[in-house]
């Protein structure tokens, strides 16, 4: 059985183990390569045969995560359009992520 966690960044919930690399969005500025970057909202975590489940979170447990790079995701296209109104928009988007990976589940 490997160790594992569930955690949610940015309002998105991730399954993590310790080695693992993921693209996280960029809640906090600033970081940089070899940053620390800490998940604390942990919803489960299952070490050999125990498993604990948050209500909602577990308490006392973190995740201990390094940043490798800051990096931007692909650009994306909005289109707005009201028809036979003549109006029309394109916007272009790039979202912010860190990749980190995961140094240690701490419970």
């Amino acid at each position: 059985m490997t160790d594992y966690a569930i955690v949610e960044h940015g309002g998105k919930q991730y399954r993590v183990s310790p080695g693992d690399e993921l693209l996280v969005e960029r809640t906090q500025p600033d970081l940089k390569k070899g940053d620390n970057l800490l998940f604390e909202k942990v919803m489960l975590v299952s070490q050999g045969d125990a498993v604990r489940v948050g209500q909602p979170t577990v308490e006392g447990v973190v995740v201990r995560g390094q940043v490798v790079a800051p990096v931007r995701g692909d650009k994306i296209i909005v289109f707005k359009k009201k028809r036979r109104k003549g109006y029309k928009k394109t916007q272009g988007h790039r979202q912010d992520y860190y990749k980190v990976r995961v140094e240690a589940i701490e419970a």
